[in-house]
């Protein structure tokens, strides 16, 4: 097609039919032990079924100490790999590509799960937001999590997948180590940018040593991290001069890709972009509650009236008023820089924006999450040429908040008839063929 929506990209190892990708994103869909369900599976076909041309897996642990969440499947031994290829083998029965994330959330854990065992980090000081605890990694621990990488990697290829992405973006470990604002390290793995960075270029040489230079790899990177955003105080950590420098050092290193997002915590008021619901965050916050040192004087904070309204109105101060491409400029000057494609995230949902983005060269695709929840045949609606989705997502994060106790869909009411209809639409991937 002449649409620039619809024209393949050809990585160097990999060519997806379209640009348009499915970001990050997924639900407590599997099982506590971190093996993968019939549910997982359906979420993922639901997007290939929609017309996007790759999906990107949601986190994917390499180590089940590194899990976010329990209920996530995990890629951390050979055992996983026959659920991965049946995934795989789902997703590709619709024309898309499929591109596991290896992730590791190190500090950042919302619900750590049975085994409560601190998280491993970069630093040893607890997240200034919810006070979730670590410990300092030693090299041993180091040198154990990038050969984890490195597996997660080879089983990802075994089991006939199309690529992986090194999540390091949003605040989770790989950040935790290329970020100023998080790193105190006093090793060859902190201080300045080459060391910082030290650790997510040994993982990049460990997976090429592992499944060779013709398997897809792609880099998730928080380009400009605004660490401050909620935490008065708080350094702001990388900027993009820093994020540049990174990319043009994992391209040498042999990436395929840059993803671009923002961001140095999850969630954070540039990603996802949007509102923070008080009323919807309120009634799924206490699951947290136990798992950070900072998290019961948050749950009390958020219920006072004056300083609910105060979190929210510097939340809202620092989204901005700009949604659609939030990312953008950061994706731009990425691009100038390095000559491998560059996928940009941040809450695209508009044909004609998306179009003059590419267009424009300021990226060669763009990854969509919660449009998608709202919409999952979004890109059959630009196919049709409609240039905005009838029932547009809202940014109203209520997807978001819902994700801790519930499944993952769209919570947003005025956008369905009623709320059985509401309701019936986020079980259905209980249930889809």
């Amino acid at each position: 097609m002449s649409d620039v929506l619809f024209q393949p990209l050809a990585f160097r190892n990999l060519t997806v039919k379209n640009r348009l990708f499915r970001s990050n994103i997924s639900g407590r869909f599997d099982n506590y032990d971190g093996s993968g369900t019939q549910t997982r599976i359906n979420w993922e076909t639901k997007f290939a079924k929609g017309g996007v041309g790759a999906i990107v897996s949601s986190f994917v642990p390499v180590t089940i100490r590194g899990r976010i969440v329990p209920n996530y499947a995990t890629i951390d031994h050979d055992a996983r790999i026959p659920f991965w290829r049946r995934v795989g083998e789902a997703v590709h029965a619709h024309d898309c590509k499929f591109i596991l994330q290896l992730s590791h959330g190190g500090r950042q854990r919302d619900i750590p799960g049975i085994e409560f065992a601190k998280g491993l980090s970069s630093t040893d000081r607890p997240d200034p937001l919810h006070g979730f605890e670590c410990e300092r990694m030693t090299t041993a621990q180091i040198k154990e999590a990038v050969d984890q990488f490195a597996q997660g990697a080879r089983r990802a290829r075994e089991a006939g997948l199309d690529g992986v992405e090194l999540h390091g973006a949003n605040g989770y470990l790989i950040t935790q180590f290329l970020s100023s604002a998080i790193n105190d390290r006093t090793d060859e793995y902190g201080g300045p940018l080459e060391n910082r960075a030290r650790f997510v270029l040994e993982i990049v040489a460990a997976i090429r040593a592992e499944v060779g230079r013709d398997f897809h790899l792609q880099m998730k990177i928080s380009a400009t991290e605004n660490a401050n955003a909620m935490v008065p105080g708080e350094p702001r950590g990388n900027t993009i001069d820093d994020s540049i420098r990174v990319c043009t050092w994992l391209e040498e290193a042999g990436v395929d890709a840059i993803h671009v997002s923002g961001g140095a915590f999850f969630p954070h008021p540039r990603n996802p972009v949007g509102d923070l619901p008080l009323d919807e965050l309120l009634k799924t916050y206490d699951s947290l509650v136990a798992s950070g040192t900072k998290t019961l004087r948050n749950y009390i904070f958020f219920r006072g009236k004056l300083s609910g309204e105060f979190f929210q109105k510097r939340w809202r101060k620092e989204a901005g008023k700009v949604f659609e491409g939030v990312t953008l400029a950061d994706a731009a000057a990425i691009k100038k820089a390095v000559g491998i494609p560059v996928i940009c995230t941040g809450g695209f949902q508009t044909a004609s924006f998306i179009r003059a983005a590419l267009e424009g060269g300021k990226c060669d695709a763009v990854s969509i999450a919660r449009s998608l929840v709202a919409n999952p045949d979004l890109p059959k609606m630009f196919a049709s040429g409609l240039d905005r989705p009838p029932k547009p997502c809202t940014y109203c994060n209520k997807c978001l908040i819902n994700a801790p106790e519930n499944p993952l869909g769209c919570y947003e009411e005025a956008r369905f008839d009623s709320r059985e209809e509401m309701v019936r639409e986020i079980m259905s991937v209980f249930s889809a063929n």
